[in-house]
């Protein structure tokens, strides 16, 4: 069975993280491509996390890159037999409003906007991480909505944004390690699957 996985970043862009994930779920069967969502592939490094984010914010949006990702994804279903998704943060939050394209499954990682965005409906499977705290809204209650969606299913982990990537201040080994076994375990029952979505819960 071949598989292609679509990354996409945080508001850093592709940067040491994002390239290390690509690697961790390339195999002989598995294609990964890392997105970049800026023209020009730039790459902010963690000091000007403002200045990445109002660059994100109002160069790229979450509007404008939906048509040039949907042609990717569906370009891929072509090719592939599955196709998944993988975003931390912005990318996370991007991956979510795909998630009515016909794709096997979608991991959003603390895509914290998608809050903005709860009149998507998953069509697939959709894993969604979330941090046990976030500074600007509640994740419990975040969580809550989520887990009434069909083919949602919700996981909490201790840490703050950006506790996946081990360059960042928010950095948690524990609940990185946790997440990596969870995203392999979503990954396993796809395949186990042979691309079928779950049943909604």
């Amino acid at each position: 069975m071949k598989r292609k996985i679509f990354i996409l970043h945080e508001i850093y862009g592709v940067n040491d993280f994002i390239k290390m994930q690509a690697e961790a779920y390339s195999n002989a069967n598995t294609t990964v491509e890392c997105i970049s969502l800026y023209s020009d592939n730039r790459i902010f490094p963690y000091e000007q996390e403002q200045e990445a984010y109002e660059y994100f914010i109002n160069e790229v949006g979450f509007d404008a890159p939906l048509e040039k990702l949907t042609e990717k994804i569906l370009e891929a279903r072509t090719h592939y037999d599955e196709v998944l998704l993988i975003g931390f943060s912005v990318g996370a939050t991007l991956a979510w409003r795909l998630s009515t394209l016909p794709l096997q499954g979608i991991i959003c990682i603390y895509g914290s906007r998608i809050r903005q965005f709860l009149n998507v409906i998953p069509s697939c499977p959709t894993l969604v991480i979330l941090p046990s705290h976030e500074k600007s809204f509640n994740v419990n209650a975040l969580k809550e909505t989520l887990d009434t969606l069909p083919y949602v299913h919700t996981r909490r982990y201790l840490g703050q944004h950006g506790f996946m990537d081990f360059n960042n201040a928010n950095y948690c080994n524990e609940s990185y390690l946790q997440v990596q076994a969870e995203i392999s375990q979503f990954f396993e029952i796809k395949r186990s699957q042979g691309g079928q979505s779950n049943a909604p819960k």
